[in-house]
């Protein structure tokens, strides 16, 4: 029997440190975890949103461009759900009544979308819904990792954003083939009627969350005497209003604001190319894949190389090999003998990688930019100046798309577009300057800002925009 009991703890031990990477696996761990899988699960109806848009909305790209700015709205102001969160508790807890609140209004949201909605303008409410959904959630379930982080020991450093990370990217790997396969055989209502079962979830684990209520007391105090917001507030002004701060959150805006090809090209590859839906979840399989791929390359062999080297090779190289795109458009790599399919999948790949790469590198930048104090609020703010560029992409590519007359049938300039959208990421190369030099970089990581790095392992995939490289 003592034999018996020792051959289980030695299993649980190995679970704990292999599975769970040294984290104790209890229920609020296991509630966590399971918030994030639900992020990266949600890409289940991406594909479908798309197909609903053009197919039965009857929506332009230029419309559908215009749509997907709009959405994203929410991603814009994490901040304000952070200050929400912690200056207005629901019966006296700050994140579990929050977690319940998302997952409600998630499933509510892709149910309308199942059942009810009909109209280009309900679709863009229900579908902000769900990005607000999300957002909300992200924010709470980050607060909490943060906090927990806080108590890891040197030698676990970094373990619980690790798993954290990888609970999003198996919840993304699946719904990336799966997205496309059900479109197959289901229709895009019966997919969102599937999706609105996942933010359930997150309402459920949310009872499993530790949380001791906020003093009734304390939180008078608080109402009577805001002065730690005002401290924070002051803080993060301080910090912005710094030159070295400011100039690369500028670099970063310009580079992410330049204009997009996405909505088009979807069109293009439904009704040019005749993609199917189960080939598009094929290729974001293999986006999937080649983004777990960027991921290591960078932390292999990129991460120690200067900011202003590596944006600046990594965009004159992403713009060109995003002009491989002509061929596809003009259709000259059927002369070359390369079939539609193959290109699109290795197309795909390689750019997915690049996209990553640089991706990771935004990443860091923003840590080393968060001073120690407002570490995690001016992350935030960061995350929001770069997700508002995203929004500002994607106009300037709705409004492009509709000065070439690119419709959901008319693709003959859309060659053009990818031409202008391809070059116009070589802009904020004449403020490669704005990034920090190689020694400024050198010095804040010898100064410990790299320990708060893992806190953002988690961005990698939930918080990352479609993807910025030109397709």
């Amino acid at each position: 029997m003592v034999d018996q009991s020792s051959g289980l703890s030695k299993v649980k031990d190995s679970l704990t440190q292999k599975i769970f990477l040294g984290n104790e696996p209890n229920a609020e761990l296991i509630a966590i975890l399971t918030v994030y899988f639900v992020q990266g699960i949600l890409g289940l109806s991406r594909l479908a949103v798309s197909f609903f848009l053009k197919d039965e909305l009857m929506l332009s790209p230029v419309q559908v461009s215009a749509l997907l700015g709009i959405v994203f709205l929410p991603w814009m102001i994490k901040p304000v759900f952070g200050f929400i969160s912690d200056g207005l508790p629901i019966f006296g807890y700050r994140r579990r009544p929050y977690l319940i609140l998302s997952g409600i209004l998630g499933t509510a949201s892709w149910a309308s979308l199942a059942t009810i909605v009909h109209t280009s303008w309900a679709a863009t409410l229900a579908i902000a819904l769900s990005s607000l959904s999300v957002a909300m959630s992200d924010v709470i379930v980050d607060s909490l990792v943060v906090e927990r982080a806080r108590d890891e020991s040197q030698a676990k450093a970094g373990s619980l954003q690790s798993l954290c990370w990888g609970a999003s990217a198996i919840g993304g790997l699946i719904t990336a083939y799966s997205s496309g396969l059900l479109l197959q055989y289901f229709t895009t209502r019966t997919v969102f009627g599937i999706t609105a079962l996942f933010p359930l979830i997150v309402s459920g684990v949310a009872w499993l969350i530790a949380e001791s209520p906020v003093n009734q007391d304390a939180q008078d105090s608080n109402q009577t005497n805001p002065l730690p917001i005002k401290h924070q507030l002051e803080q993060l002004r301080q910090a912005i209003s710094q030159k070295t701060i400011w100039l690369p959150m500028a670099f970063i805006f310009i580079w992410q604001a330049t204009p997009n090809a996405e909505s088009a090209f979807f069109y293009f590859s439904t009704n040019e190319l005749h993609f199917e839906p189960e080939f598009l979840g094929r290729v974001n399989l293999v986006g999937s894949f080649a983004s777990l791929a960027g991921v290591w390359i960078f932390q292999r062999f990129l991460k120690s190389i200067p900011f202003r080297v590596i944006f600046a090779w990594s965009t004159v190289l992403s713009s060109l090999l995003g002009m491989t795109m002509l061929l596809l458009v003009t259709h000259t790599n059927r002369l070359l003998g390369i079939d539609d399919h193959w290109f699109s999948l290795g197309d795909s790949l390689i750019l997915t990688v690049m996209g990553k790469i640089v991706f990771m590198q935004v990443m860091v930048l923003a840590a080393r930019l968060c001073p120690s104090g407002v570490e995690a609020t001016l992350f935030a703010l960061l995350m929001s100046i770069y997700n508002s560029a995203g929004t500002v992409s994607q106009a300037f590519g709705a409004l492009i798309t509709y000065w070439l007359g690119i419709t959901a049938t008319n693709f003959e300039s859309l060659w053009l577009l990818v031409l202008i959208t391809n070059l116009s990421t070589l802009l904020p190369l004449p403020f490669i300057n704005w990034l920090p030099a190689a020694e400024e970089q050198t010095e804040a990581a010898k100064d410990g800002e790299e320990a708060f790095l893992p806190d953002l392992m988690s961005e990698l995939v939930l918080r990352e925009p479609e993807s910025k490289i030109v397709e």
